[in-house]
């Protein structure tokens, strides 16, 4: 069934993070179409005229899939500030239609987040993948990301069997067996939920600013602690990254993304 996203919106941009790094088994590309498990049930998204076809799409899977399409962004206007800056606006064009994936479990965007802290996307993936196969669900194409109870469960030991180091398997089940209101984070403003996830041990500003701009989808959100992003911001702008999100107000997440994508698929 078709389900219209906001102009403009290209799918292979888009779904791109997901075939960059290797397969992610939660939100699985197959055949040019993109899986992901929704309620316990497996939900197809593949392109389509005006926005993706979707099976089975309802009032559970529907807003659950135009959060990981990336729909709450809004492009024209970011579009529009782009072109009075002659560095990023080169890079919008090529990438004109990319909408930024976002996460919508917040438990799953953390915990993502842990295993990628100071490693390669490609040996992150890798090992989400181990984690998602020992905790999580088979449903057709791909898996249900595990849950924050049965990582509570599983405990540091079983982490560590799958590759995650002994901190970072601390600070994951820490995370999960904390009192953190993760649904209640999204009420509040982009300030306090700083607060609150590096007040947990190992959630540093890193992990809070990618969880403000790939969960929450908040503009001002700016990983300035990327490395990735540094790079960019030194090697097309010639300034500090942390100088740079000042001059990019008030589009510094949409900006990140762009400026990450351009630099890590630039001819």
């Amino acid at each position: 069934m078709l389900l219209r996203l906001p102009d403009p919106y290209d799918f292979e941009l888009s779904t791109g993070r997901f075939r960059a790094f290797g397969t992610d088994l939660a939100s699985r590309l197959v055949d040019g179409a993109l899986y992901r498990v929704v309620g316990g049930r497996e939900v197809r998204i593949a392109p389509c005229p005006g926005g993706v076809d979707v099976e089975p799409l309802d009032d559970e899977t529907r807003p659950v899939v135009l959060h990981l399409l990336g729909a709450p962004f809004d492009l024209p206007p970011f579009y529009a500030w782009a072109e009075q800056d002659p560095i990023i606006a080169p890079v919008v064009g090529r990438l004109r239609g990319f909408r930024p994936p976002l996460q919508p479990d917040p438990f799953e965007a953390l915990i993502t987040s842990i295993t990628a802290q100071q490693i390669s996307l490609h040996t992150a993936v890798a090992i989400r993948n181990r984690l998602v196969e020992r905790l999580g669900t088979p449903v057709g194409e791909a898996w249900s990301f595990p849950t924050r109870e049965r990582v509570a469960a599983a405990g540091e030991r079983m982490l560590v069997e799958v590759g995650f180091t002994r901190k970072k398997s601390e600070y994951a089940v820490g995370l999960a067996r904390s009192d953190l209101d993760l649904g209640g984070l999204a009420a509040l403003d982009d300030d306090e939920v700083r607060t609150r996830i590096t007040a947990l041990p190992g959630l540093g500003p890193w992990t809070a600013e990618w969880f403000l701009a790939r969960h929450l989808a908040r503009p001002h959100a700016w990983p300035a602690g990327d490395l990735a992003l540094r790079k960019a911001a030194e090697s097309l702008y010639g300034v500090a990254v942390t100088e740079l999100g000042a001059r990019l107000h008030p589009f510094q997440n949409l900006s990140a993304h762009y400026l990450l994508t351009g630099w890590l698929t630039r001819p």
